[in-house]
């Protein structure tokens, strides 16, 4: 299984500001032909509906919930506190919820699952770009959510770029596959699933196209689902196939070093005076009296959190608004943290990303927040997954 949503769960939320449940929702109710019994120690049998590895397709009319369950799926990687209504919505942890990001910068990822023989020449291979557009930046969420371990991608038509989601049999006779660099994800999605064991459950609203690569398809109907995948596929044999996967497939390249020269060397010289209380203050945080941390000879990093949405490290902001499955601002100061202790210890362009995150992860699980927050460990700090700490690397443009 990859998800699995519990009978009788509330689904919708109370606003689009609140994560309170919406009284009177219509609970959740699963189709018989996909209902399964969960035995748990500490609450009995529970009955719900199972989401089956491999490509779930989520239709319906508009407002009839296709995204309140998307939406759940994707906070079903975290556990829930009763009374949220969604406490047996579970997803597989590893699930990432992804979307077009206009405007994020890409660094040496490997795009070419997707777009390749670009008209300016550049190599897709290690693709790099401050300012992606929305088919790039999909195709490098994609890759780089593969690069994080994650086995279940979560995507809405509505927030996805329409050119790298599709390509309709009447645009392919106008704009030959010559002259087109991108390889739509209607063509990838049965070889990510069937080679690289990448499923998939995707909201989809205005291509039929998808129908013939699901594996089940899902009606939501006054936010009740309905099995509607023989029906679906019956229909299919009476319409022409599109074209549904591209050749060529293999795995993107995960070898990409990471470097920065953030930080400045601590052997250039600081001319600037401190006062005695500056310098009884610099000891007291474990600074040197030029704003260095002693333990690592470097300049002092200053960070700022802004909300759930970014932060800055010294006057670079990391924006994370387009990190969906953040949950609060406790979670992206967290992220800040492990930034500023990447820059000062681990990134020394020798360490692969990977590699990169793995120290992260482990000095973290062994020694707790105190390597991060050498100072003091402030209130307010919640784990991130693995996910989000490449998420966050990722879009670091410094």
């Amino acid at each position: 299984m990859a998800a699995f949503i519990a009978n009788g769960s509330v689904l919708p939320r109370k606003s689009g500001v609140s994560d309170l449940p919406m009284k009177g929702s219509v609970p959740f109710q699963s189709p018989a032909s996909m209902e399964i019994s969960l035995h748990l120690p500490h609450r009995g049998t529970i009955r719900g509906m199972g989401i089956q590895k491999g490509i779930t397709l989520i239709v319906g009319g508009g407002y009839h919930g296709k995204s309140t369950l998307l939406e759940a799926l994707q906070t079903g990687v975290y556990n829930h506190i009763a009374g949220d209504g969604r406490e047996y919505v579970i997803t597989d942890h590893t699930a990432l919820k992804l979307r077009a990001e206009d405007g994020r910068c890409i660094k040496n990822v490997d795009i070419s699952l997707f777009i390749n023989d670009l008209p300016n020449k550049k190599d897709t291979k290690k693709f790099s770009t401050p300012d992606a557009s929305g088919s790039t930046s999909q195709a490098a969420n994609i890759s780089e959510g593969i690069e994080s371990g994650t086995k279940l991608l979560l995507i809405d038509e509505d927030t996805s770029a329409t050119n790298f989601m599709v390509r309709d049999d009447f645009m392919q006779q106008v704009i030959s596959r010559d002259k087109e660099p991108i390889i739509p994800f209607l063509e990838r999605a049965r070889s990510l699933y069937e080679e690289a064991d990448l499923s998939t459950v995707l909201v989809a609203g205005s291509s039929g196209a998808f129908f013939f690569i699901a594996d089940k398809i899902i009606q939501m109907d006054c936010y009740r689902p309905v099995d509607i995948t023989d029906h679906v596929k019956s229909m299919c044999r009476e319409h022409h196939a599109p074209r549904t996967k591209a050749e060529n497939f293999s795995i993107p390249d995960f070898s990409r070093i990471i470097g920065s020269s953030f930080v400045r060397n601590s052997n250039e010289p600081n001319k600037q005076e401190h006062s005695a209380p500056e310098r009884v203050k610099a000891e007291r945080y474990g600074r040197d009296f030029r704003g260095r941390s002693r333990d690592s000879g470097r300049e002092s990093i200053k960070i700022k959190t802004f909300g759930k949405d970014s932060f800055s490290i010294n006057k670079e902001t990391v924006d994370l608004r387009y990190v969906e499955q953040l949950m609060d601002s406790e979670q992206t100061a967290a992220l800040s943290h492990l930034l500023r202790y990447a820059l000062e210890h681990v990134l020394d362009g020798r360490r692969t990303l990977r590699e990169t995150v793995d120290i992260l992860e482990q000095t973290l699980e062994q020694k707790g927040w105190t390597p991060f927050c050498p100072s003091y460990v402030p209130c307010g700090l919640a784990k991130p997954r693995r996910q989000e700490i490449f998420a966050c690397l990722n879009r670091f443009r410094g």
